[in-house]
C-alpha cells in the first residue's frame, strides 16, 4: 500500500511540473532585455558593423550574432527605419534565422509624433514613444497613453480614454511608413500619419544688444 501511494504521489508532482512547464508566459512590453520573450517570434538586438546594403548584421538580446539577408524585405518594402550601427532592431525571421522578412529600427521609432489636431487643426496632438515601453500622450486628455512594444512585427498601444474608468484597451496596428521625419501605422479602420515634433521656436532669448556709448549720442 505505501508503494502504491508513492507512486501516485510521485505522479502528481510530475504532472503537476508538467502543467508548469506548458503555461506560456508573455511579456507585458519589450524594454531593451528581451531574454525572457516566449511568445513572440520576433528578434531583439543591435545593428552590427558588418551591416550592408542587402545584409543586416544584428547582435542579437541572446548574444547571437546573425547576418540576415534583407534584400526581399527591402523589395517589399518592409524596412522601416533604416539601419544605422548601434541603433536597436527588431526583425521578423524566417526559421532558419537568415532571412529577415521585416525590420524595424527601434531607435529611429522613439520619439515625439504629433499631427494636426483631427477636431479643428488649430494645434499638434500626438504620441511620445519612450524608452522601456513608455508612452505618453501629446496635447490631449481624451486619450492617455501608457505602454508600447513590438511584437510579430505590429505595434501595440496600451492606452485609457477619458471617461472610461481607468480600463485600459490595446490597440493593435501596422506600420506602414517609418523615417526620420515620419511615422505611419493603421489598424482595419483608421490611418494615422505622424510628423516628428519639431523643438519650439524661442523668440528674443539670444538676442544680445550692445552697450550704449558716448558716440551714440554726438550730434
Amino acid at each position: 500500500m505505501k508503494k502504491i501511494g508513492i507512486v501516485l504521489l510521485v505522479a502528481a508532482v510530475v504532472l503537476m511540473m508538467g502543467s508548469c512547464g506548458n503555461k506560456t508566459q508573455k511579456v507585458p512590453f519589450d524594454n531593451g532585455d528581451s531574454l525572457n520573450m516566449v511568445v513572440d517570434s520576433t528578434l531583439y538586438g543591435i545593428c552590427g558593423e558588418g551591416t550592408s546594403m542587402n545584409m543586416l548584421q544584428m547582435i542579437t538580446d541572446t548574444g547571437d550574432t546573425l547576418m540576415l539577408d534583407i534584400s526581399n524585405a527591402k523589395e517589399k518594402d518592409k524596412v522601416f527605419g533604416g539601419l544605422q550601427v548601434g541603433d536597436r532592431m527588431a526583425v521578423m525571421p524566417n526559421d532558419a534565422k537568415t532571412v529577415a522578412k521585416m525590420v524595424i529600427n527601434q531607435t529611429t521609432l522613439l520619439g515625439n509624433w504629433v499631427m494636426p489636431n483631427p477636431i479643428d487643426g488649430s494645434d499638434e496632438v500626438g504620441i511620445s514613444i519612450k524608452e522601456g515601453g513608455v508612452a505618453e500622450s501629446i496635447d490631449q486628455s481624451s486619450i492617455i497613453y501608457r505602454t508600447w512594444r513590438l511584437s510579430s512585427g505590429r505595434l501595440e498601444i496600451v492606452l485609457v480614454r477619458d471617461g472610461a474608468s481607468d480600463v485600459e484597451e490595446m490597440s493593435v496596428y501596422d506600420i506602414v511608413k517609418l523615417t526620420a521625419d515620419s511615422l505611419v501605422y493603421k489598424d482595419e479602420e483608421e490611418t494615422f500619419e505622424y510628423g516628428r515634433q519639431k523643438p519650439k521656436e524661442t523668440y528674443g532669448e539670444d538676442v544680445k544688444l550692445e552697450d550704449s556709448s558716448y558716440d551714440d549720442f554726438k550730434m
